[in-house]
């Protein structure tokens, strides 16, 4: 080929345009479309040595992984992935230290997570206490989530520090095998 693009030029498909030249681009194997599927695309850049061991740069949990991502609600995709981000968090937590969930608006705060959900095809739950032990649920479209997560001293000092992430992904597990 000369290094020239080629001339944008549309063929009829089942009464749709369709750009020739877009398309002579992209080749697509099977292959490819399956890995979209399965492994969604993910990356971070990191100014530390960590990144290897970041969310995005881990492979899905099996049980996870075994429902397509087109196949899932936007709900239950961000559910799944807000779990992986509380797991990672709280492995870098010592053990007087818990996570809480900083929310964006609406005057919530932080809030001690106890609990998470979703509602397909479109909401995700919170369910904890907020600073000052007042019971709070924050229920939020996928399109308005924005969490921070946040080391906090544990609640009962006298206990181990609850890793919620870990419960959530054992509950994911179960879930996915019945």
């Amino acid at each position: 080929m000369s290094g020239k693009k080629p001339k944008k030029t549309t063929a009829k498909k089942k009464n749709k345009s369709v750009d020739v030249r877009k398309s002579m681009e992209t080749v697509d194997t099977s292959v490819d479309a399956v890995e979209r599927l399965f492994f969604p695309e993910a990356g971070t850049v990191s100014t530390t040595d960590d990144a290897s061991q970041r969310v995005e740069n881990q492979p899905l949990p099996a049980a996870m992984a075994k429902k397509p991502v087109d196949q899932k609600s936007q709900a239950e995709w961000a559910y799944e992935r807000i779990i992986l981000y509380i797991q990672k968090f709280e492995e870098g937590l010592d053990g007087d230290h818990e996570v809480v969930m900083g929310f964006v608006g609406g005057g919530v705060g932080s809030m001690h997570v106890q609990g998470m959900g979703f509602f397909a095809p479109d909401l995700v739950t919170f369910y904890g206490v907020d600073e000052g032990g007042t019971k709070t649920q924050m229920v939020q479209h996928v399109s308005q989530l924005n969490v921070t997560l946040k080391a906090t001293i544990k609640q009962n000092k006298e206990a181990d520090a609850t890793r919620i992430g870990f419960l959530l992904e054992k509950e994911l597990e179960n879930k996915k095998s019945t």
